[in-house]
């Protein structure tokens, strides 16, 4: 069987994947809870969904807690958790700073435990709920002078087929999205000369509600998303 959602928390929320997947979630019926560091910026989103707005700091244990414990007061226990947040230091690694570093692995990685640990607390008692990881072609191949992002997203995939293996005989769907490119928004339109070269955030969003629907005797615990003329 496929499960049936009432309640989506999306943690780490902006104006490209995050907003379509709570507009696609507000559409099918779900109440709808985001968060982010700025909620001023998801104002508009806010008002067109009608989604509650939730400020966290998404790599702060206490924060993630009480974020977890404002969302199940206002709409309920969310059965369903999407995992956005991530950071990254850029330039070659003899000159990184290393705080910066941690506080990217802080907010790819250990945010997605923290968010992961919130949600498992609260889906195994009911045996139900879905847990989802954007994850990014770093977290299959590092790049150069992106080793922070390439740790994070690393880390993560690791975490997804952990808690797949772990809560997936208990009712709980974990799922990893590899974002193979990049996503167009309207900071990153892309070019008319190559118009099909970005992901567009609708149809990413699309992808994971499939995935949340999956019939339970062929779940998926990781799936890639790419342009088609992407090359990999």
């Amino acid at each position: 069987m496929s499960t049936q959602y009432r309640t989506a928390l999306i943690i780490g929320t902006g104006p490209g994947l995050s907003s379509s997947l709570a507009r696609l979630f507000a559409r099918n019926g779900l109440s709808v809870a985001v968060a982010a560091r700025n909620v001023d910026k998801l104002a508009a989103l806010a008002a067109e969904t009608g989604c509650s707005t939730h400020a966290c700091d998404a790599a702060d244990p206490a924060a993630v807690e009480n974020l977890f414990a404002e969302v199940e007061t206002r709409h309920g226990a969310p059965d369903v958790v999407v995992y956005n947040a991530s950071a990254r230091a850029r330039g070659p690694i003899t000159g990184l700073d290393p705080e910066a570093v941690r506080r990217a692995m802080e907010i790819s990685a250990f945010g997605a435990f923290l968010a992961a640990q919130q949600a498992a607390r609260r889906m195994l008692p009911a045996g139900r709920g879905a847990i989802l990881l954007t994850g990014a072609t770093a977290g299959v191949k590092g790049f150069a002078n992106s080793s922070s992002f390439a740790m994070g997203k690393f880390a993560l995939r690791g975490l997804a087929q952990s808690l797949a293996r772990e809560l997936a005989p208990q009712g709980v769907h974990v799922a990893h999205f590899v974002i193979d490119g990049g996503i167009r928004s309207a900071t990153r339109p892309g070019t008319n000369d190559a118009p099909d070269a970005l992901l567009e955030p609708d149809a990413i969003a699309e992808t994971y509600w499939h995935v949340m629907h999956q019939h339970r005797s062929a779940w998926s615990w990781e799936v890639e998303v790419r342009p088609f003329v992407e090359k990999w």
